[in-house]
């Protein structure tokens, strides 16, 4: 089901850019029959959440450049058998912008709140981007309310060679945040999304034009390029969270499933995982940068739900 003001934004771009392509985007960005959306309270703020289906629970987490909206190739296949909660991050798509609680130990007390709200006492959950960051913190905090653990193309803030991975220069967008920097961006969304949607893509034109559009609206919104920036701002934080759960001897004891595109993170998100998990599941999406979701969907959705299904 599409929120009405999902259907406005899509209509919106489509008159701004002067083409039809938001309108015929908005048609795909519809979750399947029998979704609902709603704004669920959750740990001080509010989190725009679809749900649908019955069975065990799973939580798709989305990451930066895109929102919720990503899944639903993967919830259409999910639903069949699962209670599936698609949340959008605290500050981002259509979640309440408020003005701190960025680290991902906070983010991953929003998606408890979220499942408790929902009745899923404990779930699967997928994750890609930032969404990696808040469901390991979900599994390290709430280990008791995962039951597998897939993260997609990220790295993990404290976690494996986490030092070395930010020498990347293509990763320079870590450290480029401020209220000068939302100046610089405002009006200019689309080409600050651009390059990430371009430069992390194996194949650029398999980020539609409509898909762009949509996202490239959606972080438009008021406080939404605020948030994204204090996502990135709370990497530190998140090192510092993360790194304490290890040197106390914590480690991840659920299944995990760490997928790579075969053209951006490969095989180093197993090699991150298995700094901080005991049982961990090397998977790569063949022909995919980092949008798997645009540039490899079909495969993508096997992998998950193969290893959902064991």
């Amino acid at each position: 089901m599409r929120s009405p003001l999902i259907a406005l934004l899509s209509v919106l771009a489509g008159l701004l850019t002067g083409t039809a392509s938001g309108a015929a985007r908005a048609e795909s960005f519809d979750f399947p029959a029998g979704f609902a959306t709603r704004e669920v309270p959750a740990n001080g703020t509010t989190i725009h959440v679809r749900s649908g289906g019955s069975g065990p629970a799973v939580v798709l987490l989305h990451g930066y450049g895109e929102t919720g909206d990503m899944w639903i190739p993967l919830a259409a296949a999910l639903v069949k058998d699962h209670q599936v909660i698609v949340p959008d991050l605290r500050g981002l798509g259509l979640s309440a912008k408020p003005a701190g609680g960025f680290d991902k130990k906070t983010q991953a007390a929003d998606v408890a709140a979220v499942m408790d709200a929902l009745g899923a006492a404990k779930a699967d959950v997928v994750a890609h981007d930032i969404g990696n960051m808040v469901a390991f913190q979900l599994a390290a905090r709430y280990p008791e309310r995962v039951r597998r653990l897939v993260l997609i193309d990220a790295p993990v803030p404290g976690v494996g060679p986490w030092d070395e991975v930010l020498k990347n220069p293509l990763l320079w967008h870590f450290r480029f945040g401020g209220p000068d920097m939302e100046r610089l961006v405002a009006g200019r969304e689309r080409i600050y999304l651009d390059r990430f949607w371009n430069e992390f893509s194996a194949s650029p034109a398999r980020f539609s034009e409509a898909a762009r559009v949509h996202y490239a609206a959606l972080y438009a919104m008021p406080g939404a390029m605020h948030s994204g920036f204090a996502q990135f701002a709370a990497f530190d934080q998140d090192a510092v969270d993360n790194r304490a759960f290890l040197a106390g001897g914590g480690r991840l004891k659920m299944p995990v499933l760490a997928v790579g595109g075969a053209k951006s993170f490969g095989p180093m998100m197993a090699t991150v995982m298995r700094a901080a998990a005991d049982e961990v599941t090397e998977a790569q999406v063949p022909d995919s940068g980092h949008w798997i979701m645009e540039e490899n969907p079909g495969a993508t959705t096997k992998l998950v739900t193969d290893f959902l299904s064991r």
